[in-house]
């Protein structure tokens, strides 16, 4: 009888064990998940150019992915060469672009389809099959169905150099430590600069470190004409975009500025406090008294482009992330933000940055 009753003990505790399993922490890896229907883009045979290389070449749209349990999904695309999606090595050489977190499209502009077509060696000017597929990632990864696009890159010119913006906003119009805007396509060029209460928002665009050659204002502010002694004018004080047209001989700046959020900082989560950008590091930066709570970073008080950290030790912020750094201790913090947006409008703004922030 005591044998009996041990087995009856052993075979309860068992089925115990495994209602505890299913009730609290699900095994989610154990149900399918599919994408509920094919995804869609705007073309299938695309010819790309150099003249129309600022322009949308594909749209890329697809469904949400219902996993088992609530939590943000992230997708990405990836594109790879029709010959490389099947046999042991499938899909290992694809360019894999990351587009975010409940996100359900991405756009391509001419020079980046170029770009990720000729990467992968499609040959110039001559039409060839892409591969694409979308990428969905919770507790998983899944994938969804396979469609070919046809896409005939082009050559692109060398793009190289930089372009020099001596001006008031330095205190001093030092050539030699002015912003440096780097060429982004031919002839083409952008950068951030942030004007400081007390410094004034004119200055000069140079073609080298010296004053052989520059562009002041021509007809208009927005203007470029060769060695006149009219300043350019930004808007005033703040942080902007600023880009450089020397093929239409044009420039504009947008207002543009990084800023931390969260119930740890003095806007709570509702206004950011807005970063300044360090020209000669590339750097956004801000000195801010905190409190004890979380911080997030944000594009232009809005919340359409944002970075949040996984955890407080690797100082890494991740694109249309939910966490966020959180802080201890009441103080006075130094807080620097680095992201290689270069050109956010045609390549997008990378999966990641980098940050510090330092009790003062």
């Amino acid at each position: 009888m005591k044998k009996y009753i041990n087995k009856l003990l052993l075979l309860g505790g068992l089925l115990f064990l495994g209602t505890s399993c299913e009730t609290d922490g699900q095994l989610t890896t154990l149900k399918a998940t599919s994408f509920p229907s094919s995804f869609e883009v705007s073309s299938s045979e695309i010819v790309l150019t150099e003249e129309t290389a600022d322009d949308q070449a594909l749209l890329v749209s697809w469904p949400a992915v219902t996993f088992p349990i609530a939590a943000p999904v992230t997708y990405a695309i990836q594109f790879d060469l029709v010959n490389d999606i099947s046999g042991s090595q499938a899909w290992q050489k694809a360019k894999r672009i990351v587009v975010g977190e409940d996100v359900l499209s991405k756009s391509f502009l001419d020079r980046d389809l170029n770009k990720i077509a000729t990467d992968l060696g499609l040959p110039i000017n001559v039409p060839g099959q892409l591969a694409v597929r979308i990428e969905a990632t919770m507790d998983r990864k899944i994938y969804s169905n396979t469609t070919t696009i046809t896409v005939t890159p082009y050559e692109k010119s060398v793009v190289f150099g930089e372009i020099y913006m001596p001006g008031a906003y330095q205190g001093d119009w030092n050539v030699d430590t002015a912003l440096a805007l780097p060429e982004i396509s031919k002839g083409i060029y952008q950068g951030y600069v942030t004007v400081l209460p007390g410094y004034g928002p004119v200055f000069k665009l140079n073609t080298g470190r010296n004053w052989e050659q520059f562009y002041g204002a021509g007809a208009t502010n927005n203007d470029l004409k060769n060695m006149s002694t009219t300043d350019f004018a930004l808007p005033g004080e703040g942080s902007y975009q600023v880009k450089v047209n020397v093929n239409t001989l044009k420039w504009t700046s947008i207002a543009y500025s990084w800023g931390v959020v969260g119930d740890g900082t003095p806007g709570s989560w509702d206004t950011s406090t807005p970063m300044n950008y360090d020209y000669q590091t590339k750097t956004w930066k801000v000195t801010v008294n905190l409190v004890p709570g979380n911080v997030k970073f944000r594009l232009n008080n809005d919340w359409a482009i944002n970075y949040g950290s996984k955890n407080n030790t690797d100082f890494v912020a991740h694109l249309d992330n939910s966490g966020a750094h959180y802080i201890g201790e009441a103080g006075s913090y130094e807080i620097t933000f680095k992201i290689n947006d270069v050109d956010p409008l045609g390549l997008g703004y990378p999966a990641e940055a980098n940050y510090t922030i330092t009790k003062k």
